[in-house]
């Protein structure tokens, strides 16, 4: 079975890190570590896990600031899409420029492209490139849960006035990758709470 768990780490952007597990083979992987964090870091030890893979959905600093903490303490690599490698070491790029930080981040040790698969036991978490807010944004599909970064949230989508990002390219990803999912796949985002495809379907007026 998988487990998913919601951390957040980083209150001033209200960003999702996620926890993820296999709960017999005990692999794991953290998603969008925003920032290193010693509470965070407890947590992954005390459910005795083995982290895996630092994944990043996308190179905003909001969702990146981890990275090199909790691959250096877990001894793991990180990975994010080719397009949006160039942002880990870029602050211009990722935006924490702006907002106040001074990231010193590594490059990427595995880029993740379109249809990659990473095995977490018996599991199997895909990789969709879901380029909009973006070009390298990517969402992960795993059994019923689809992690889905900045892409769609409850009701709305993720900003596309940024460097890199495309209102026409959100949208198209958001129908013709994540809306042809069934319906009862829950969605975790980037930001925010749970939703699910066939209620975002129905209700996201940005989509809709």
């Amino acid at each position: 079975m998988i487990h998913i768990e919601s951390y957040i780490l980083l209150k001033e952007y209200q960003t999702n890190t996620y926890l993820l597990w296999d709960d017999l083979s005990k692999d794991a992987v953290l998603v969008d570590p925003s920032v290193p964090s010693e509470d965070m870091a407890q947590t992954v030890k005390s459910k005795q896990v083995k982290l895996k893979l630092v994944i990043n959905t996308h190179g905003h600093g909001d969702h990146i600031a981890g990275n090199n903490y909790f691959a250096s303490l877990f001894s793991c690599p990180v990975a994010i899409h080719p397009l949006d490698a160039n942002m880990l070491i870029d602050n211009r790029k990722n935006l924490s420029t702006y907002m106040g930080y001074d990231l010193k981040l590594k490059s990427a040790d595995i880029m993740l492209n379109a249809g990659d698969k990473y095995c977490l036991g018996n599991h199997t978490l895909k990789v969709i490139h879901t380029p909009g807010h973006t070009a390298g944004s990517i969402c992960l599909l795993i059994d019923k849960y689809l992690i889905s970064g900045d892409t769609l949230f409850e009701q709305s989508i993720g900003r596309t006035d940024f460097p890199g990002g495309s209102h026409t390219d959100i949208i198209k990803s958001i129908k013709e990758k994540l809306f042809i999912l069934p319906d009862d796949i829950l969605v975790f985002p980037g930001h925010g709470p749970t939703t699910s495809i066939g209620l975002e379907k129905i209700n996201n007026p940005f989509v809709n």
